[in-house]
Parts: structure tokens; C-alpha cells; sequence
């Protein structure tokens, strides 16, 4: 079977405001356990950070080091499942000791980012090459941050 490949759209959002912060698009599959730190740097300069909340997949011993030293935030990502043999250290042994379930579900503003996203403005990037729909993924991430920043006595004006 042929090799395939998928665009890989990455946010930052405030789970108050319900905005995108930074955002990156780029082709998968790819690990993006080395995105995150990145990501998060473009936020940091402007804004002050009190809790990362991320999916298993940017689970690591060094993005939780980053989050929790560089920008001085707590981190909740679960722990990876991995071999019974593994042996967890660290934040990561923390996280699968305690985890903190309730302040996790933070992440569900975050999904309805991605909802809002597709119901209102476009359910994909119909580009036909990487690079048209990259540019098309952060130009939607623009578009949403104006609409849902918008005032809401003129977003009726949209709907018109």
C-alpha cells in the first residue's frame, strides 16, 4: 500500500476565552511529542500560562520538564500506555500515580475550538497540495479568532 499523507493542524487555546493562541500546521504522521515545546514558546512571550493541558500524544519526560521550568506552568498530559516493563520517572510517574482527571477536562474547550471551527467556517482544507492547506489551516485559524472576537451584535450581520 502506497504511503499517506495527512495535514497535521496544531493549536494553542485559552480554554477561558476559547481562542487560538499559536497554531502550526504540518504533514503527518510525524510524532509530535517535539511540537509542543514550540508551540507553546510562540504563546509565551505574550501571555502568562498557569496550566498546559494536553493530549497523550505530546506525553514526554522533557515536555513536562519544559512546561513546568521554562514557562512555569503546570502540566497535565496522561502518561502514555507502554511496555509492562517500562519504568515510569519523574512527572510522568506523578502523572500516572495521581492524575489530576478533573482539571484534565479542561480539554474539552479546546476540542470545541476545533467543533466551532468546523461547523462555522469549514470542515477541512481542500487543497490539493501541503502547502495550500497548511495556508488554508492557519488562515482558518485567523478567520476564527476575528469571528469569535468579533462583537456579538455584529455577528448576527455575518449570519445574514
Amino acid at each position: 500500500m502506497p504511503w499517506r499523507y495527512w495535514l497535521k493542524w496544531l493549536l494553542a487555546v485559552d480554554t477561558h476565552l476559547r481562542v487560538i493562541l499559536a497554531q502550526r500546521a504540518h504533514q503527518g504522521p510525524v510524532n509530535d511529542c517535539a511540537t509542543l515545546r514550540p508551540l507553546l514558546d510562540e504563546v509565551v512571550p505574550g501571555n502568562c500560562i498557569g496550566t498546559v493541558v494536553a493530549d497523550a500524544e505530546f506525553d514526554s519526560e522533557r515536555n513536562h520538564r519544559h512546561i513546568r521550568e521554562q514557562i512555569g506552568a503546570q502540566s497535565i498530559i496522561p502518561a502514555k500506555r507502554g511496555k509492562p516493563g517500562w519504568k515510569l520517572h519523574g512527572v510522568r510517574a506523578q502523572m500516572r500515580a495521581a492524575f489530576p482527571s478533573e482539571r484534565y477536562r479542561q480539554r474539552v474547550h479546546a476540542e470545541t475550538v476545533f467543533s466551532a471551527i468546523k461547523r462555522k467556517l469549514s470542515a477541512k482544507a481542500p487543497g490539493r497540495s501541503l502547502t495550500t492547506q497548511r495556508k488554508q489551516a492557519l488562515l482558518l485559524g485567523l478567520a476564527y479568532n476575528i469571528y469569535k472576537l468579533w462583537p456579538p451584535q455584529f455577528r448576527s450581520l455575518l449570519h445574514a
